[in-house]
């Protein structure tokens, strides 16, 4: 699995990070977690307003931090 954040680095966009490492941790799942700052590369994806979560290349939510208990579900 491939978790990517999209964002520019900013506070949310850690925080995303670091709830979704969290989140692949407690599930005890394999997967790589990269972070996407380029914009270039971020509207890509359609996504207009960061941070932005994407897992295995389809983004699931954007604009918001989501806690470790919703990711869970994305995953």
């Amino acid at each position: 699995m491939i978790i990517k954040i999209l964002g520019s680095g900013c506070a949310k966009c850690k925080k995303l990070e670091e709830n979704t490492k969290l989140a692949v941790s407690e599930m005890g799942i394999e997967a790589t977690i990269e972070k996407v700052q380029d914009y270039k590369d971020i509207m890509t994806y359609g996504v207009m307003s960061t941070p932005a979560l994407v897992v295995d290349e389809q983004v699931k939510t954007m604009g918001k931090v989501l806690t470790p208990e919703e990711i869970k579900k994305h995953l």
